[in-house]
């Protein structure tokens, strides 16, 4: 299904379109970079150039990619939509401490890892699906750990939040967040760039709808630190189009809504 000619007939439309491929930033998530398997990193810019000479992505368009429910931006300041429902489905190792994903982000890991292994290269989805009441009790954990090290109550829940996102405000609570890991590495830790498995996801992942969802240097604006671990499921097109803008994916979504307000945004 993700590799089908119709699917790769869709996303040329849309890379001639309004490709993304041009806005590349120094130091930002560089397609033909992390293409060799290097450790992406984000930086804002400022415009989604078109591959077309003078051409850019309209505001129908970038409404059209706001409406996509597999956009969501769900963080510390968005929660997750409370009429949000969707079916599940099972692929993560026989490890794993939560093994569904939403059925889409689900059948589109499996083939992920199957490419992979084919490959050579083993991934394995280790943490997908939270419920609410799950993610509570990660994030209160978080909080006592962080009380018993002396700091207040407050203190403790701005550094938890940091590193396990509020109930509500985790991607894993809407089912399209994956922490991969791998034999080599199975800790969920900044060790896992060190591995065949993430230099093939960098290379890789979006052909499938992934995006690393926390890259380096990105800390200010997604307020979670780097996590190698940690892949988003956009669906195929806009993974591609996403990689290529050098955004992250908060700085992605406020561009989206610049352009489909209809404002002119100079490249």
């Amino acid at each position: 299904m993700y590799r089908s000619h119709r699917s790769r007939r869709r996303v040329l439309r849309r890379l001639v379109g309004f490709t993304l491929f041009a806005c590349l930033a120094a130091g930002g998530i560089s397609y033909a970079l992390s293409r060799g398997g290097a450790v992406p990193s984000a930086s804002a810019v400022s415009t989604f150039p078109a591959a077309r000479s003078g051409s850019s992505l309209s505001a129908a368009d970038a409404r059209a990619m706001l409406a996509d429910p597999r956009m969501v931006l769900v963080n510390h300041t968005h929660k997750m939509p409370e009429d949000l429902t969707f079916t599940t489905k099972e692929c993560g190792s026989a490890t794993a401490i939560n093994k569904t994903l939403r059925t889409e982000a689900a059948d589109a890991f499996l083939a992920m890892q199957k490419a992979a292994a084919a490959q050579g290269v083993t991934v394995w989805m280790q943490s997908g699906y939270r419920s609410v009441e799950y993610q509570t009790v990660l994030y209160n954990n978080k909080v006592k750990h962080f009380c018993s090290k002396g700091l207040s109550e407050a203190e403790a829940k701005q550094k938890a939040a940091a590193i396990v996102n509020p109930p509500g405000y985790s991607e894993h609570n809407c089912g399209l967040a994956a922490d991969l890991n791998s034999p080599e590495h199975t800790a969920l830790d900044e060790g896992f760039e060190d591995t065949a498995a993430f230099r093939w996801l960098c290379a890789h992942a979006e052909e499938y709808g992934f995006i690393l969802r926390y890259p380096k240097d990105a800390e200010a604006v997604t307020e979670i630190t780097y996590e190698p671990w940690h892949w988003r499921y956009v669906g195929r097109e806009n993974a591609v189009l996403l990689n290529r803008s050098g955004l992250c994916f908060e700085d992605a979504i406020a561009l989206l809504q610049r352009i489909a307000a209809g404002e002119k945004i100079n490249g």
